[in-house]
Order: C-alpha cells, then sequence, then structure tokens
C-alpha cells in the first residue's frame, strides 16, 4: 500500500466482501419474489379449476409444487427486505431450497413410477441428477459463507488490533 492510497476500516473492508444488496442481488431477490408469486398463483389456479375429486397423490402433488413456489416467494421476500452484508446466507438457503425441491420431486416421481410399473430407471436418474446438482450447490454454497465468514473475522481482528 502506497501514501496516497487510503486506508480502509474493517467494516469498510468487510462491506466489499459483500455489500448489502448488490444490482445483481437485487434482480435475482425480485426475480425469486415474483416466479414464486406466479407458480404459487398459477398451480393454485390449475389445482382449483381441475373437474371432479382428484386422487389423494395429485392432491399432495399440487400442495407440495404450491409450497415450493411459496417457499421462493419468500425467499425473494426476505432477501429483498435484508439492508446488511449477508455473508452467502441467501446463497445456502437458495441451495437449501433447492435441494428440497429436487429431493421431494424425485421421491413423487419415483412413488408414481413404481405404482405404475413404469419408467423407475429415468426417474431415478434424472431425479439423482438434480438431486446431486442441487447437493453440489449447498456445498458450495455454505464453503462460501465459511470463507467470508473467515474473512470477516481476519478483518474484525485487524481492525481492532
Amino acid at each position: 500500500m502506497t501514501e496516497e492510497e487510503p486506508r480502509l476500516s474493517a467494516q469498510e473492508m468487510i462491506e466489499r466482501l459483500e455489500p448489502a444488496m448488490s444490482p445483481w442481488k437485487r434482480v435475482r431477490a425480485v426475480v425469486a419474489l415474483l416466479a414464486g408469486a406466479a407458480g404459487a398463483v398459477f398451480v393454485a389456479a390449475l389445482w382449483g379449476s381441475e373437474p371432479g375429486p382428484l386422487p389423494g397423490r395429485t392432491q399432495v402433488a399440487f400442495a407440495v409444487f404450491v409450497v415450493f413456489c411459496l417457499a421462493w416467494m419468500g425467499y425473494g421476500g426476505w432477501l429483498l427486505t435484508r439492508r446488511v452484508p449477508l455473508f452467502a446466507t441467501d446463497r445456502v438457503i437458495a441451495a437449501w431450497i433447492a435441494l428440497a425441491a429436487s429431493a421431494v420431486t424425485t421421491v413423487m416421481v419415483v412413488v408414481v413410477a413404481v405404482q405404475r410399473g413404469t419408467g423407475l430407471g429415468l426417474a431415478l436418474l434424472v431425479g439423482g441428477v438434480f438431486v446431486a446438482a442441487s447437493a453440489a450447490l449447498v456445498v458450495r454454497a455454505r464453503a462460501r459463507r465459511a470463507m467470508l465468514l473467515r474473512r470477516k473475522d481476519e478483518l474484525t481482528e485487524e481492525g481492532g488490533a
């Protein structure tokens, strides 16, 4: 560092690590909020407009998909209200939502495939790919968060010393 460069405080360094709400993160939050709301409305409308009584597993599937959409809507709303650095907490939450959605969907598709006696291999393969990809996102997001928190602690210690 040269004499002309201003020295940043620990708090300024922490804010540069991950600002409270970058424009890209704001766009992601709005997309999650709107997509979740639109998905919940669409699935609920489709569910409500089905003629006659639906089989139990179909009712469960509709309910689960509405819950997934509401989870993404809630995530988007939560993210938009954050005014402090999240240190990748948002990524961890999104990855866990994705993992839960892919795992539950895979289980539902596998159950239907077993009941019908067809397509079990394909259901397991495709579901396994989605579960593995979302599990990898969870691992990556947790590692990123841990790295940011370690760096924050280092900067806090340096700034306090």
